[in-house]
């Protein structure tokens, strides 16, 4: 009689990959986080590193990601006015998923990474 092995499920509860696509599987999201995991932005920088995307869209990103408390957006009192988005500790947890993510697309997309 053969055995076969059962792996145990890739997720402690189901549903947790579920909540995590929802704050990191929008489009741009992913791109906005790399650029803040090397210190804090502004939106014009975040703009020019992330690529073609819409103002309106990078401003919708970084309120969701304020929402969800894994950025914090800082406004200094000047002129002309100055917001920078940094990373809170729970966008730091974020690293190693991040890191991985680009490890796998090195590993299966390497001329698509250049």
């Amino acid at each position: 009689m053969k055995t076969t092995s059962v792996k145990p499920p890739i997720e402690p509860k189901v549903g947790c990959i579920a909540g995590a696509m929802q704050i990191i599987g929008n489009k741009w999201t992913a791109l906005i986080l790399r650029d803040l995991f090397t210190g804090p932005k502004r939106f014009c920088e975040l703009e020019r590193s992330v690529g073609t995307i819409n103002p309106r869209t990078l401003s919708q990103r970084l309120d969701d990601l304020e929402a969800y408390g894994i950025i914090t957006k800082q406004s200094f009192n000047q002129v002309p006015p100055r917001t920078e988005y940094t990373l809170t500790p729970k966008g730091q947890d974020l690293e190693p998923v991040l890191k991985q993510m680009a490890q796998w697309g090195e590993k299966h997309f390497l001329s698509s990474c250049d």
